[in-house]
């Protein structure tokens, strides 16, 4: 082969290995052209295809490839000291989460699409047992997906024994006390910046993970399907994006759901309310959907929905939540009556409905929820007169009915309120 040969062929072997990875580039170069106010369509823009001649027989070079060659060394080029990933606390700015969106692209694609990074494992490093080398990988995987560590909370997550790291918790495996484990993981309050690899999916053995109060970004990896035994998962107050989680519905031990104070948008799946959990936060969001029928099938004590834009009716299916203790529901686009079957729950403590559309007299029936503390019905369009049954609430200590359309309201019904 001719030396002008050389390069042509080494930039087609560089083509097809970045041609796994054209669409996000592609995606990433019209948002590029779209915010320069010069964008035209993708055929438009990379779609010239020039063939060269050569003497034993034609090469074809697609000048899209290169195009996207060209967009994949710009963004690669900028480094950290471009954009810093900062410490001074606080949410990540567009620029920090355009910033990390750019890295991410630099690591592979599992089958999900989602991201790894490439870990190699010293073969000097000894390990008490195959599950704590593939935590290893995973955590060194994660340390290498984090762009910003403020309090070096993961300064010393360094060789093989992964039990000794810091937030790190290891135990004895469910099912083989003989060995040790890595059963669970605190990092909140970190501030840390960064995403989640799929290389977590290696820790199959662990029982909590817990990041709230970061600034990870991105989506959950499907990976955490091999999460078998996880019983608590807190993702909240990070910058995650994307649809609801679906991959938390294949977790058959989780009892524990708080993705609260993210970036989820769309519809939250009905098999949600299915599941056999004790605590769901999702509050603070962007979903947008009705409460579905089977929403009083959920077993929980404590839902909190608050901050979305939910719409359409409250369930008559809601009276079956009978182990409920605390619902939240305010602030999204409810509408239609509360069902009568709301006084069936017996042991419920808070139910605030306030910042809603919800229209119609309150239930009778609420006079006989007897645990009830905290009653707030505020900024609806509730009408008709206050029930008398709610005087004779014994543990109520707040009711607040203000900006409602009620037409009357006895001042027995305030005696004993602080």
């Amino acid at each position: 082969m001719k030396k002008k040969e050389q390069p042509l062929m080494a930039l087609s072997q560089f083509l097809r290995f970045l041609s796994p990875f054209s669409a996000q580039i592609s995606a990433a170069f019209r948002s590029v052209r779209r915010k320069q106010g010069v964008y035209k369509p993708h055929s438009q823009l990379l779609q010239i295809d020039v063939c060269c001649e050569m003497k034993q027989k034609n090469h074809c070079i697609s000048w899209s490839g290169v195009a996207l060659l060209l967009l994949a060394l710009f963004l690669f080029s900028a480094d950290a000291s471009e954009v810093q990933i900062g410490s001074n606390g606080g949410p990540l700015s567009d620029a920090q989460v355009r910033y990390i969106t750019k890295r991410q692209l630099l690591y592979y694609l599992d089958e999900f699409g989602d991201r790894g990074e490439n870990v190699t494992v010293d073969p000097s490093l000894a390990f008490e047992n195959p599950r704590l080398r593939d935590a290893y990988i995973a955590l060194q995987a994660w340390k290498k997906a984090i762009l910003s560590d403020p309090y070096n909370l993961t300064g010393d997550w360094v060789g093989s024994d992964v039990c000794n790291y810091s937030y790190v918790f290891c135990a004895p495996a469910l099912d083989n006390s003989s060995i040790r484990t890595v059963a669970g993981i605190d990092l909140n309050h970190g501030d840390i910046a960064g995403y989640l690899p799929e290389e977590l999916g290696l820790l199959r053995d662990l029982g909590i993970f817990h990041i709230n109060s970061n600034r990870f970004c991105g989506t959950v990896p499907n990976k955490f399907n091999n999460l078998k035994v996880l019983f608590e998962l807190d993702l909240s107050n990070n910058r995650f994006a994307g649809k609801f989680p679906y991959v938390v519905l294949s977790l058959p031990k989780l009892i524990y759901l708080d993705i609260r104070y993210n970036e989820f948008e769309g519809t939250v799946p009905p098999q949600l309310f299915d599941k056999p959990l004790d605590a769901i936060f999702i509050n603070h969001n962007r979903f947008t959907f009705e409460l579905p029928d089977n929403f009083g099938n959920s077993p929980v004590s404590v839902i909190v929905l608050a901050n979305n834009k939910f719409h359409g009716c409250v369930p008559a299916s809601l009276g079956n939540m009978t182990r409920l203790n605390e619902i939240i529901l305010m602030n999204n686009g409810l509408r239609s009556c509360l069902p009568p079957e709301i006084g069936m729950l017996k042991n419920l403590t808070v139910l605030d409905v306030s910042y809603n559309g919800i229209v119609g007299p309150l239930p009778d029936s609420i006079g006989e929820m007897l645990s009830l503390e905290q009653l707030n019905v505020a900024n609806n369009i509730f009408s008709g007169a206050i029930p008398q049954s709610i005087c004779k609430l014994p543990k109520l200590e707040n009711f607040t009915i203000t900006n409602n359309f009620f037409t009357e309201i006895s001042r027995s019904l305030f005696s004993g309120f602080g």
